[in-house]
């Protein structure tokens, strides 16, 4: 929960370096409530009115987590020596996302980089806040 949480706290971020367990914590994180939400509202959806309860804080939940999504992702582009630009590979069809999602699951360059000193040496296998 560390490490969504930091994600949150660095909400609009998008200098320094992430490593690769914030952001895919962050994303888990994420995933887990989006089903929560919307198996709550297929599961409403049946029964009662009160399934666009559910799939309204589904969307609300989504704009809120949108920009530190965002931020986290071009942190952890940074840590891998890629400009934060290369998010927008995502928008190729068919093959962007795949071209990102490879690029988002490799390790981080070793020591030092453009974006600043490498996550992994900071924080020592705990979350780093102290990272910018």
């Amino acid at each position: 929960m560390e490490w969504y949480l930091l994600v949150l706290k660095r909400y609009a971020e998008f200098n320094g370096r992430s490593r690769r367990k914030e952001y895919w914590m962050f994303t888990l994180y994420n995933i887990v409530i989006f089903l929560v939400l919307y198996v709550a509202g297929f599961v409403t959806l049946l029964r009662s009115s009160i399934y666009m309860l559910f799939f309204g804080l589904a969307f609300i939940y989504a704009l809120a987590v949108l920009v530190p999504n965002l931020a986290v992702g071009v942190r952890r582009l940074h840590d891998i020596d890629k400009s934060g630009w290369f998010i927008l590979i995502s928008l190729i069809p068919a093959v962007g996302g795949l071209i990102l999602l490879v690029l988002l699951a490799l390790d981080g360059t070793p020591g030092d980089n453009r974006y600043g000193p490498s996550p992994k040496a900071v924080g020592q296998g705990q979350a780093a806040t102290s990272i910018g």
